[in-house]
């Protein structure tokens, strides 16, 4: 083959191979309107869950976007990339809180008017509602900063690591899941559907916090570390409260078909004012109370209620600690610990 002047040797075999990849590749697009046969099939049965319909779910990116916004009035000059200033704070305040309050009234809308059709309820005040609910929320924002101003004077009180309230604010992720959670928590006292869940498993999958938007936390609450710390819906948690990473305040399990009975009861644990939880304690049982000023120890296993001003650990374990294996060979020395 001429090619520019030059010659080229074509290659046979490898022309060969190339038209039988394509006759194959060919071949399997050919299954591809099967497949879309089989899953719009898959919509009209009920075992399978789909939202197919003109009506609008709530944006996930959109509340996202919601939290970021709510951190940046909440947190005003952290979380914005020009600089804040006494000048210009009320035309700060002013954008924020217009911008926030269109894509926050337009997401409950969304989430209010799906529910009413969930349940076939008509739908006839719901873009009211969304509004009247956002401006609700935000008349809270003002003493909702003043609250997590306490959490972060507690983180910056309960960690010595910490050289700063800004280095809390800007990277501690306890704060940042329990900013969210605050956030959330207002608007599911609203009784808004879907959209504080959505807000609350969003810091889950980024800070390993699980905190439930119905549970009830009080002031100065810190969370160190936090990973893999779980909090349950009916969890009541007094001021003043630290906890470590791995604690779980949950419920007991459920038995078979209890589920419905068991969805308004109280399930999951109280602890009173001033208590601290260390790595890896849990506490199961809506009638279980950790008592005020109590500390529990690390990997404790609690379903019954602790009185007041209790220490609550486990028996000191026997350490055995011997030369390595690996070593050349000597009389074993053992030391027992405990």
């Amino acid at each position: 083959m001429d090619r520019g002047g030059v010659t080229v040797k074509e290659d046979s075999s490898q022309a060969e191979r190339c038209k039988v990849e394509e006759a194959t590749t060919q071949d399997f697009r050919k299954e591809i309107p099967k497949v879309v046969d089989e899953l719009v099939l898959s919509c009209e049965r009920e075992d399978c869950f789909d939202h197919v319909s003109l009506e609008q779910l709530p944006s996930r990116d959109a509340l996202i976007d919601i939290l970021d916004r709510a951190r940046r009035i909440l947190y005003p000059g952290y979380f914005f990339r020009s600089s804040v200033d006494r000048m210009n704070l009320g035309y700060y305040f002013g954008q924020e809180a217009t911008a926030f309050f269109e894509i926050l009234s337009e997401q409950i809308t969304l989430a209010v008017r799906h529910e009413c059709r969930r349940h076939d309820l008509p739908c006839t005040h719901c873009e009211e509602r969304g509004e009247q609910c956002a401006i609700s929320f935000m008349k809270d924002l003002p003493s909702l900063r003043k609250v997590l101003a306490l959490d972060v004077r507690a983180a910056y009180e309960g960690d010595p690591a910490a050289k700063s309230p800004d280095e809390i604010i800007f990277s501690y992720p306890g704060l940042f899941a329990i900013t969210v959670y605050r956030i959330a928590h207002q608007l599911h006292k609203q009784g808004i559907p879907l959209i504080p869940r959505i807000m609350t498993e969003h810091a889950h999958n980024l800070t390993g916090i699980d905190i439930h938007p119905g549970a009830s936390i009080g002031r100065s609450f810190f969370i160190d570390h936090g990973t893999g710390i779980v909090i349950g819906e009916t969890t009541v948690i007094g001021n003043r409260v630290r906890m470590y990473q791995g604690v779980t305040l949950g419920a007991l399990s459920v038995p078979k078909g209890a589920t419905d009975q068991l969805r308004t009861r109280k399930r999951h644990p109280t602890i009173e004012d001033d208590v601290i939880l260390y790595s890896g304690a849990t506490v199961l049982g809506g009638e279980t109370v950790i008592g005020a000023r109590s500390i529990i120890g690390g990997n404790v296993w609690i379903t019954e209620s602790i009185p007041p001003d209790t220490k609550v650990f486990l028996k000191r374990p026997e350490l055995i600690v011997e030369a390595n294996s690996s070593r050349p060979p000597r009389r074993p020395k053992e030391v027992k610990i405990g």
